[in-house]
């Protein structure tokens, strides 16, 4: 009797701890004020400077070890790294945690915090990292049918069978994190699957996929669209009234019979799937989960890019599906960067950008996302490849935004920040702030550098935080401000200018920029090929 009620108490225990653990301030957590978010540790701000590794480099230790120490020098406080279903589980039910291990122990030695990517079920569409006893018996995990009646490299959605041993496999990895880390809190992040997506039509013509497509359209959906009528993204809006605004019938009774109606529905069971895992995860671990997006190209119908992930035009049926997903993210490989943060950044999803082409531009893109966005981080893809142009811009601005954590979380908090990206065919733009309206333009806009005559202009931005009425700072690179009182009667004049720098969340002052630097009290100016940070005070006369 006594050892029953021993082992009673003991279970109550360890559920009680897991409570505790899971709902601790100290736990990694989403934070949002307003529209505003932050990443929280061990209760304190992290804006994640971050990196994305390739896809393989995570797979051997020998590989990583000369890149921990190139991580440093450019500043990374965050790494993203895959973790591999097939090599973490290379036999049905026996888990090897050898490269995780790794991975938490060497982030730590570095002291750069980890966001884990979850290759499971699917990884770019395709199923390539689920282990060979997955991939090999296609009767007990089947796969996505064509419209040709062929399979593909995908695990269908509908696979119950597959659905739990990616459960049970996620489940292990969070166990294994909470073992090792829930202490330290090293890993802050997890990603549930990656770029998730339809290929190469819009949706599976599996048998599985086709009886749930002629079932009616699941009550949560039907529920979600009813009650946020007013706020849907336009494409889902639209295809809902132009079947009526339906609420009973299957699929193509409610949505009418088109490509969109097909993503629709592979979408909703996508994201079902997905939260799923997300679930079973955080019943273990409540970390942070997100879901990335292969972005789709303009223009392109469904069946044609990775159809079914969480894009813009799919948002809702992710957000009514998915509640266990914290974030829905873009993953940056085409332009009209502005017009997919936009889209992304919501009341309800902060923006986050995991991960993006690492090419020249990118230190002026973090800049914009987390001074315009207020994003939880920025992260460029295969951050150890040998793009030194890139890495080392990318490293001087990491180091600014680090030196700016602090002063960042105030004034996001307040409303007191926002962000410039400028270009040749987008070199000014507007902002009003404190007591000013302040003239933001691209440096070569003065026509001081013969690169102004240039075809083509470097990408450059900043971040500006308002002090007070007429004292702020600016952050960034190829800068140059001029400022206007809001009342037209009055004109602003510089008190002074002082770059310097910030130890410890301590500001130091440098040089006195009064003189040239400031054209004799006409603007602020950051060069094209500087970084730096300034303060400046203003006065009206």
């Amino acid at each position: 009797m006594r050892s029953v009620l021993f082992i009673t108490f003991l279970c109550c225990l360890i559920a009680f701890e897991t409570k505790a653990q899971n709902n601790s301030p100290a736990m990694p957590q989403i934070k949002y004020w307003g529209n505003n978010a932050e990443l929280l540790v061990n209760g304190a701000p992290l804006l994640m400077n971050a990196g994305e590794l390739g896809n393989s480099s995570a797979s051997s230790m020998a590989y990583m070890e000369p890149i921990w120490p190139r991580l440093g020098k450019m500043h990374l406080n965050t790494l993203i790294t895959p973790v591999y279903w097939d090599l973490m589980e290379p036999e049905e039910g026996r888990f090897n945690f050898t490269l995780i291990d790794y991975l938490i122990k060497s982030a730590r030695q570095h002291h750069i915090k980890l966001v884990l990517l979850w290759f499971g079920t699917w990884k770019n569409s395709m199923s390539c990292y689920a282990p060979a006893w997955v991939k090999t018996n296609q009767q007990r995990f089947p796969r996505v049918i064509n419209d040709k009646g062929r399979p593909e490299e995908i695990i269908t959605p509908f696979s119950e069978n597959a659905l739990k041993v990616d459960c049970k496999a996620f489940s292990a990895l969070l166990q294994y994190i909470k073992q090792t880390d829930s202490q330290q809190h090293t890993v802050v992040m997890v990603q549930v699957e990656n770029e998730i997506g339809m290929l190469p039509n819009a949706r599976d013509h599996s048998t599985l996929a086709d009886a749930a497509f002629n079932k009616p359209v699941p009550a949560k959906l039907i529920s979600y669209l009813q009650e946020h009528q007013n706020t849907l993204e336009p494409e889902m809006k639209k295809i809902w009234q132009d079947g009526g605004f339906k609420t009973s019938g299957n699929w193509e009774d409610v949505f009418g019979k088109s490509p969109a109606t097909d993503e629709l529905f592979i979408a909703w069971y996508f994201a079902v799937y997905a939260n799923q895992v997300a679930a079973a995860g955080k019943a273990i671990y409540k970390l942070p989960m997100y879901v990335n997006a292969a972005l789709n190209a303009l223009g392109k119908q469904p069946g044609q890019y990775p159809s079914g992930g969480p894009l813009p035009h799919l948002i809702d049926v992710w957000k009514a599906a998915a509640p266990a997903i914290d974030l829905l993210s873009p993953d940056f490989y085409n332009p009209n960067f502005k017009y997919w943060n936009d889209r992304y950044t919501r009341p309800d999803n902060a923006l986050f950008i995991p991960e993006h082409r690492f090419e020249d531009g990118v230190d002026a893109k973090a800049f914009y996302a987390i001074g315009h966005y207020k994003a939880l981080g920025f992260s460029p893809f295969s951050i150890e490849s040998e793009n030194k142009s890139a890495s080392l811009a990318l490293g001087k601005t990491y180091e600014i935004i680090n030196q700016l954590s602090g002063e960042i979380s105030k004034a996001q908090k307040n409303d007191l920040m926002d962000g410039v990206l400028l270009s040749k065919d987008a070199d000014t733009v507007q902002l009003q702030m404190g007591g000013y309206i302040l003239t933001v333009s691209h440096d070569l806009t003065l026509g001081w550098s013969p690169k102004a005559k240039d075809a083509n202009w470097p990408l450059t931005g900043g971040i500006i935080i308002a002090l007070s009425k007429d004292e702020f700072y600016v952050a960034g690179t190829g800068l140059v401000i001029s400022f206007k009182p809001l009342d037209d009667k009055q004109r602003a004049g510089i008190q002074n200018v002082d770059e310097g720098n910030f130890v410890n969340g301590v500001w130091h002052a440098g040089r006195r920029l009064n003189g040239d630097e400031d054209h004799q009290g006409r603007h602020l100016r950051i060069p094209t090929g500087e970084y730096g940070i300034q303060r400046i005070k203003l006065y009206t006369y």
